[in-house]
């Protein structure tokens, strides 16, 4: 693999698919609300990846009044909140996250996940929370928007052109780069979104440095 070095001030993560696998979980959840809906599973899962709860339902059940997609998504989100066996972390996500505090890099959180989801699942991974995060409670606007990593940069209070976000779905990576950070994809998604982004398989892959007021992340051949 050839290296490729990126630069910048600040450093915005998404959570799920990106510091922690919580597949098992999700896949759960969703089965459980398509089977009771007569939904395609399949289709549920390629939506809902680095959405809101709320808008997935809103997608699927148009036809709902809003009040009761309103509590199916607030039954949905209660229930996850319950089931963190098999939430893992991303391969080398405890270690980079580590090493960013370790450096002084400013770093937030940027989830779909409301924060007592955000907090639990991190807890179990054993990846550490950064001091900064935005969750679902903190928007109006879930991704795609780019409202949430604006947020982000916002508070860390570093201009979004000099942040990098790491995201691993289209949702999360169309909120990154309209709103005009750049964007390294981790993992193995692959779509007409990611054509042209750099790419770490997994967390493993990138080592971080500091100079001067920049982190600098290598990404290349595991060592």
């Amino acid at each position: 693999m050839t290296e490729t070095v990126l630069r910048a001030t600040a450093v915005l993560c998404d959570m799920d698919g990106t510091l922690i696998d919580s597949t098992a979980a999700v896949v759960r959840a969703w089965t459980e609300f398509s089977d009771e809906h007569d939904l395609d599973i399949d289709d549920v899962l390629a939506y809902c990846h680095g959405r809101l709860t709320h808008a997935t339902v809103d997608h699927f059940l148009p036809h709902l009044p809003a009040a009761e997609r309103d509590r199916l998504a607030d039954e949905l989100l209660a229930g996850e909140a319950d089931r963190h066996d098999g939430v893992v972390e991303v391969p080398g996500a405890a270690a980079f996250m580590a090493r960013l505090a370790e450096l002084g890099v400013p770093v937030a959180l940027v989830t779909s996940a409301p924060r007592d989801l955000a907090h639990a699942r991190m807890g179990v991974s054993g990846v550490e929370v950064p001091v900064v995060t935005v969750t679902s409670d903190d928007v109006t606007h879930g991704k795609p928007h780019p409202e949430p990593y604006l947020r982000g940069a916002e508070l860390l209070g570093v201009p979004i052109e000099q942040c990098l976000v790491l995201e691993d779905a289209d949702a999360g990576i169309v909120a990154g780069l309209t709103a005009g950070a750049r964007v390294l994809v981790v993992g193995e998604h692959s779509s007409a979104t990611t054509a042209g982004l750099p790419r770490a398989h997994d967390l493993r892959d990138v080592t971080v440095r500091r100079d001067g007021d920049e982190a600098v992340l290598t990404i290349g051949a595991r060592r």
